[in-house]
């Protein structure tokens, strides 16, 4: 009976640990599928993932396909309303690990559903980015220098499989 119990334990701490539960990334994305509307699919990588200040901050790549039209990469950035505002319009500038810095044109240019909120055109940007690298991501706000976010290499791998994997 106890070699059974002792049998049991070594089990559950093996799937445990080979789940890799305790070793994961502290920012983990989730694809998702949705119907925006009739013929209008959209998929998203959604990620929370913390600033050099400790402000949260909601990061989605969705891929739009839309009947008719080319499908687009878009990435939309939230922060915490009356913390940050978007500088709009602002280019948002992406690092690689490797030090190649590329550059997404801002979607509201022109209007903005909030101040907290950003989001820029990655279509073409995200064909140009390593599959396995970390990224450095400057977010264009109201204030003299621009706030960093890191993409760990995980998230990146995601938008990768998302954008080459999903049709």
């Amino acid at each position: 009976m106890f070699l059974q119990i002792l049998l049991r334990c070594l089990l559950i701490i093996f799937l445990i640990l080979s789940s890799g539960a305790f070793f994961s990334d502290s920012a983990l994305a989730l694809l998702r599928q949705h119907h925006d509307a009739p013929g209008v699919l959209r998929y998203h990588s959604q990620v929370s993932i913390k600033d050099d200040f400790g402000y949260t901050w909601q990061v989605v790549l969705y891929k739009l396909f839309q009947p008719g039209k080319s499908e687009e990469i878009n990435l939309r950035l939230v922060g915490f309303p009356g913390v940050v505002e978007f500088a709009h319009p602002q280019n948002l500038e992406i690092l690689t690990a490797k030090g190649k810095l590329l550059s997404a044109s801002d979607v509201y240019a022109k209007t903005s559903p909030a101040p907290n909120v950003g989001e820029y055109k990655l279509t073409d940007v995200l064909q140009k980015l390593p599959s396995t690298d970390s990224l450095k991501i400057y977010l264009p706000i109201q204030r003299e220098k621009p706030l960093v976010l890191n993409i760990s290499n995980a998230v990146v791998t995601e938008w990768q499989w998302l954008v080459t994997d999903v049709n």
